[in-house]
């Protein structure tokens, strides 16, 4: 039988012994967590936006399920970017969360750099709630309708404002000014100040998710247009989906995910999964999405990055097609 050296097997032990308290150390804090600090929900953009209602939406239910204290860090800018970067570099030990939309998928594409990967430099660890796009105009605004916009934009200079280069609700009005070959000029704005753009009539259109327009439309700020998923939204039942203008392949969502450091252990994400899962099922979280026009469905981590893997050429495509860069 092959024998070690002393100097060989002592410092083979001492290797053994080292992998050993590493592998105790990361067992006790999966065990341990979240108690032994706040848990940071880093929010790709600022507050107000549809990711940040999400994830504010979210904290009590999680710190109730859990034990632990979960906290909003807001990060914007660079269109997601700067938050992404942030927790891809973060300890894995399940104290730093991504929270994020469709963007995440987008951005690699629509970006020289984004600074990371979608598909490989994270844990996927949740997919969130989803909602359609909404096209919205300002009351002053002569078209009260879709029809009537596209027939006004092939006559006059308008802009529309969007929840920032790259995202969803900046492609959907893309694809829409190109099959219905019109031309408004694109005024990207950080998320929750879109709407209030229009609101102002700074910009007379609008082209957003649903959870920042939905309460203006009520309060007769904003008129809508139409929906972008191929039905109509069960919480503006009178606003007509896109489809039903002959714009077929129109089905655009945009969805919100939550995502970890590589290198997180499976029990922590197991944990946090079904924590996300727990508190996006409960009735008031659930009433609380439905009047924004969001709704979710129970996944697991797996299913997420299956998702994930579907979404980030089917993005590409549409910003290749659409010519859309970042810088």
């Amino acid at each position: 039988m092959f024998e070690f050296s002393r100097p060989l097997q002592y410092a083979f032990t001492v290797l053994i012994s080292t992998l050993s308290a590493v592998n105790v150390l990361s067992q006790t804090n999966a065990t341990d967590w979240p108690k032994a600090k706040p848990v940071s929900l880093v929010v790709a953009f600022a507050p107000g936006a549809s990711t940040d209602i999400v994830a504010r939406n979210l904290t009590q239910k999680l710190s109730e399920i859990t034990g632990g204290n979960f906290i909003v860090e807001n990060k914007g800018g660079a269109g997601g970017n700067i938050a992404s970067t942030q927790v891809k570099r973060a300890a894995p030990d399940g104290y730093t969360i991504l929270v994020h939309s469709v963007a995440f998928a987008v951005n690699p594409s629509l970006y020289a750099d984004a600074g990371y990967d979608a598909v490989k430099d994270f844990i996927p660890l949740a997919l969130g709630p989803k909602t359609p796009n909404i096209f919205t105009v300002n009351p002053t605004t002569p078209a009260k309708t879709l029809p009537e916009l596209v027939e006004a934009a092939k006559k006059n200079n308008f802009s529309y404002a969007s929840s920032g280069i790259g995202t969803t609700t900046h492609l959907s009005m893309e694809r829409l000014k190109t099959a219905a070959k019109i031309d408004i000029v694109h005024v990207p704005y950080q998320p929750a100040a879109a709407i209030n753009a229009v609101v102002a009539n700074h910009t007379p259109i609008a082209s957003t998710s649903m959870p920042p327009a939905v309460p203006m439309i009520k309060a007769g700020k904003l008129i809508a247009l139409a929906v972008t998923s191929a039905a109509r939204s069960p919480l503006l039942p009178s606003v007509p989906s896109i489809t039903e203008f002959g714009y077929k392949e129109f089905d655009d969502y945009t969805w919100f995910g939550f995502f970890l450091p590589l290198g997180t252990p499976a029990a922590i994400v197991e944990k946090l999964n079904s924590a996300i899962n727990a508190a996006m099922e409960s009735g008031e979280v659930v009433d609380k999405f439905a009047q924004l026009g969001m709704s979710s469905t129970k996944n697991s981590s797996a299913e997420f990055a299956v998702f994930l893997k579907t979404e980030v050429p089917k993005w590409a495509a549409v910003v290749k097609s659409s010519g859309a860069k970042a810088d």
